[in-house]
């Protein structure tokens, strides 16, 4: 491994990992036990054992623990963030009732903001130091300035996917304000790594959403969308998508839960790449988490959260969630035939990969999501001596996929710089993010009032009717989005009549 003479003279921006067991997650997954990680200036400078370093450096004890590249999340409502744990019983209907239908509107700029801060501190808390924020709460461009002010005002990077949930996406990207400000910050400035565009495709013949699409392509901006949501997206939009020559190697599909196989085809033979977000598909109903699927199809992956209204905004939980998503459908299918697993398809290995690596190729930053020389220095240490599952570190993959939690981020650098040390963010007023926060409960609980504040966290449990369409800028209506495709699916069912 990279041990290349370093500059013995004094260098204040230099950090030194010491003696940790090292996940490089390079194109080999080099795991180094002992070594030291040297960070100068905003790069990765060495790595091995026994490194020399710059007088002036700030060490750190690493023994014991797991030196691994900063997670990145490629899909994440950080706007929603003020909700924590509020549609905690919620299916997909109630989600898209409350925020598509009656209550999303409600969100004022500093709502958003106050969102999007604490969410970027609990990416970086737990060790996150890459987030997409899947920012469809975006009504005016008020509401986008200032959720770009908001990832500006903390360490870490952030790509804000603009979005809009109220109005047509081949209204907003025609506001020559929203341009404007996707011109402004397309390359991205401090920790805002460039903007992308978030929107869905709801299959309707007209293609309304065609547009949206030449505005990126004219702008130069990828496009993130979710696609095979059950209810909601399906392939009808997939088939749109690629006929109009739309489906770029950029493209990241979020979920892909609720797709044939021909639209798996046409995702792979494009390039693009596919968000799972585990905990949301299994809870909420978007379809069956599809990494099997993914995995048959040799599509890219990188792994999400989602939003926490829900579920929370650490990545071990998805990797955890997604483990054991894949191995479930893996028994099943093999017990409906009579038969077992001997062996698991789906590795430790293969999530932490898809956590970090998966991430950066689907932004296309090949600087990030390993820790190599001239890598950007994204890094953390897992460590945490008072703790009784710290130790011993046998697997490294799997005590990352199945034992480490956010408490366990011990340090976190990006771009070189220290933003966790000991367990604690650095230079943070997280009585200040508090009042924030809870000024925005505080009055979304008085705009919706104390009956429907409480009937929306505790839904009811009587029939809900479905909802066909959450997209309320379109009458479009489509039963090919509600269909079961699933062969295996199916044929379970029609074992059971």
């Amino acid at each position: 491994m990279t041990n290349p003479q370093t500059n013995p003279q004094s260098d204040p921006d230099s950090l030194v990992l010491r003696g940790g067991t090292v996940l490089t997650m390079d194109k080999t997954h080099t795991v180094l036990e002992g070594a030291d990680v040297l960070v100068v200036g905003d790069s990765i400078a060495a790595i091995g054992v026994g490194l020399d370093v710059p007088a002036g450096t700030i060490e750190i004890d690493a023994g014991g623990g797991i030196v691994m590249p900063g997670m990145i999340d490629t899909h994440r409502h950080m706007w929603q963030t003020a909700m924590r744990g509020y549609g905690a019983d919620w299916t997909l209907t109630q989600y898209f009732v409350w925020y598509y239908l009656e209550h999303g509107r409600k969100f004022r700029p500093q709502d958003v903001a106050a969102g999007n801060r604490l969410a970027a501190l609990e990416s970086l808390e737990a060790g996150v130091t890459t987030v997409v924020d899947w920012s469809h709460g975006l009504q005016t461009v008020e509401h986008a300035q200032a959720a770009a002010d908001a990832l500006q005002s903390v360490p870490g990077r952030y790509v804000l996917a603009y979005g809009n949930i109220q109005a047509g996406p081949w209204e907003w990207t025609a506001d020559p304000a929203v341009r404007a400000f996707l011109e402004r910050y397309r390359d991205g400035a401090g920790s805002l790594n460039g903007v992308r565009l978030a929107f869905d495709v709801t299959g309707d013949p007209a293609f309304p959403e065609r547009p949206a699409f030449e505005v990126a392509r004219e702008l130069g901006l990828a496009v993130t969308t979710h696609a095979g949501v059950w209810g909601a997206t399906g392939d009808d939009s997939i088939r749109q998508m690629y006929d109009g020559g739309y489906m770029q190697p950029e493209t990241v599909y979020v979920h892909a839960a609720s797709l044939s196989t021909d639209s798996y085809h046409r995702i792979a033979a494009t390039g693009g790449s596919i968000s799972v977000s585990t905990e949301s598909e299994q809870s909420a109903g978007q379809g069956y988490p599809p990494t099997w699927q993914v995995r048959r199809h040799g599509i890219p992956v990188s792994l999400s959260m989602d939003t926490s209204v829900w579920w929370s905004g650490d990545l071990f939980s998805a990797m955890r969630t997604t483990l054991g998503a894949d191995r479930s459908r893996e028994h099943f299918e093999a017990h409906l035939k009579g038969e077992t697993i001997t062996h698991a398809g789906l590795r430790a290995e293969h999530v932490v990969d898809w956590a970090t690596r998966g991430g950066a190729r689907a932004l296309g930053r090949d600087d990030l999501g390993s820790l190599e020389v001239g890598q950007k220095a994204d890094v953390v240490l897992l460590k945490n001596d008072h703790s009784t599952v710290s130790f011993p570190v046998l697997n490294p993959y799997g005590h990352v996929a199945f034992q480490a939690q956010r408490d366990d981020v011990h340090t976190v650098v990006v771009n070189g710089a220290l933003v966790k040390r000991d367990g604690r963010l650095v230079d943070v007023d997280l009585a200040a993010v508090r009042r924030e926060i809870e000024a925005t409960v505080e009055y979304l609980r008085s705009e919706l009032g104390e009956p429907a504040w409480t009937a929306g966290m505790y839904p009811d449990q009587a029939a809900v009717e479905r909802l066909e369409n959450p997209y309320q800028y379109t009458d479009f209506k489509s039963e090919t989005t509600t269909v079961a495709r699933e062969e295996a699916f199916r044929a379970e069912l029609e074992d059971r009549r």
